[in-house]
This record gives C-alpha cells, sequence and structure tokens, in this order.
C-alpha cells in the first residue's frame, strides 16, 4: 500500500501532517506496518481530514 503523503509535509501544533493527516508517530513507522495497521491509519486520516474541514 502506496503512503498517503503528497509532499505538503509541514506539522500542526499536536504533529499531525497537513497534507497527508498521519500524526509524526504514524509516518515515523509507515514503512514497517504491514497492510491492516496503514489501513487503520488511514481511516484515522479520513476522520482527521474531515474534523478540520469542519472547523
Amino acid at each position: 500500500m502506496p503512503s498517503p503523503c503528497i509532499r505538503r509535509c509541514t506539522l500542526d501544533r499536536q504533529d499531525i501532517c497537513v497534507g497527508c493527516y498521519r500524526s509524526l508517530a504514524e509516518i515515523t513507522r509507515w514503512n514497517a506496518l504491514d497492510n491492516e495497521a496503514r489501513r487503520q491509519i488511514l481511516q484515522r486520516c479520513a476522520s482527521r481530514a474531515r474534523q478540520r474541514q469542519s472547523q
């Protein structure tokens, strides 16, 4: 599964990337994770994106 990185790497105050919505910890672990763990991260990213867009 490819990384969701869109090369807009800037972290907010909560260490969440404003480009892909992964946390710093999720970004650094990405390559070591299996696809199921990556899917879970992508679900959290989608939730974070929805939250940010509703603010």
